[in-house]
């Protein structure tokens, strides 16, 4: 008890309360944007308690029992993404969630198991890391995405390949390496376009113009540009959003939370909102800087990019500067694996700034 009690008191208390103030902003919001469906805020109570239980019960545990079962959670997110495939539940096209009592959807993990991964390969090569370590790294990076493309899921392909390539970048691959592959990236442009899925290159013109199909792939972004825009300074106030109680703003609970946040709370609040997620993107930085270890350091780095791609795209999505993909605001949107995981990024930063404590 004394040794629970004594890591409670070494928690990084800025970060706590970022977290904790953002899901109170997200269940508010949600509250109002869900009213008509109330077993969504039910579910999200739920949702909440668990990952608050999980963050506690990660915090208590030390970074290197974390290190140690890496692999492990690697593999046994690689056989939920190839279970998924074979037996998974099919939804609007999309085989993305698996059955197992409970739904649950795999490629949400391996947003944390990745870098989890390249985390712990980085630390055991130690000072020996030479450059073909960042071909083995992307190797063992492209089998998840791979996995997930394939479901297709663009959007998580492109967060789990972000938190990998950010594990690969801080640990110190060449910059002419990185200006080499951006080369490369860019000149394969025309050959990826072709490799989309029509829906996918619909999105990416309706992002030029929605107005080419107001009623149909332009319609998300529209609505939600409306909402923001008619929130003025001060907002609408809570609870009295008509764009979202009029039911013009679709998925308003879970990816286009924000566009709900904007017409109530208006700019100040918008703004606000961004502060807090600054605020915890530094964080983060803030407690890898100060880690003890590799794998720590690497590892809360990840966690960092996480939080700040998962803010970007979905604000960016749903203010008509990034296409429409299936990206929830962290810890604001509805949703029960993706909040675990968060959860769950945020106890590991809790341990790993009460190791650098002691």
């Amino acid at each position: 008890t004394q040794w629970l009690l004594a890591r409670v008191l070494r928690y990084d208390l800025m970060l706590l309360t970022i977290v904790m103030c953002l899901i109170t902003v997200g269940f508010i919001t949600l509250f109002s944007a869900g009213y008509s469906f109330p077993w969504r805020i039910e579910d999200q109570m739920r949702n909440i308690i668990v990952a608050l239980t999980a963050m506690f019960i990660v915090s208590f545990v030390p970074i290197r029992w974390v290190r140690k079962v890496s692999v492990a959670a690697f593999a046994a997110g690689c056989l939920l993404l190839l279970a998924t495939e074979l037996v998974g539940v099919t939804v609007k096209g999309a085989t993305r969630w698996l059955d197992i009592g409970v739904r649950i959807q795999p490629s949400e993990i391996m947003k944390l198991a990745v870098p989890m991964m390249l985390a712990w390969y980085y630390w055991k090569r130690a000072e020996q890391t030479v450059w073909w370590d960042h071909l083995l790294a992307l190797a063992i990076l492209s089998v998840p995405v791979a996995f997930i493309l394939k479901q297709p899921d663009l959007g998580t392909a492109i967060l789990v390949s972000i938190a990998g390539l950010a594990v690969i970048f801080f640990a110190g691959i060449n910059a002419k390496l990185v200006t080499a592959c951006c080369a490369i990236g860019i000149a394969l442009m025309p050959l990826l376009w072709t490799m989309l899925h029509d829906y996918q290159r619909e999105r990416i013109l309706t992002l030029i113009d929605p107005t080419l199909d107001p009623l149909g792939k332009g319609f998300h972004t529209l609505q939600a540009l409306i909402a923001i825009g008619s929130g003025g300074l001060s907002g609408k106030g809570w609870m009295e959003g008509t764009q979202a109680h009029l039911d013009f703003i679709p998925e308003r609970t879970s990816d286009f939370i924000f566009a709900v946040f904007g017409e109530e709370f208006g700019f100040v609040g918008g703004v606000l909102l961004l502060i807090l997620y600054l605020s915890l993107i530094a964080r983060s930085f803030y407690i890898a800087a100060h880690a003890r270890s590799r794998y720590a350091r690497l590892l809360a780095a990840a966690i960092g990019v996480i939080f700040f791609t998962y803010s970007f795209v979905n604000i960016g999505m749903v203010s008509g500067i990034l296409p429409v993909v299936g990206v929830p605001l962290p810890f604001m949107s509805y949703g029960g694996t993706a909040l675990l995981i968060l959860g769950i990024c945020t106890g590991i930063l809790l341990s790993i700034s009460v190791d650098a404590k002691d």
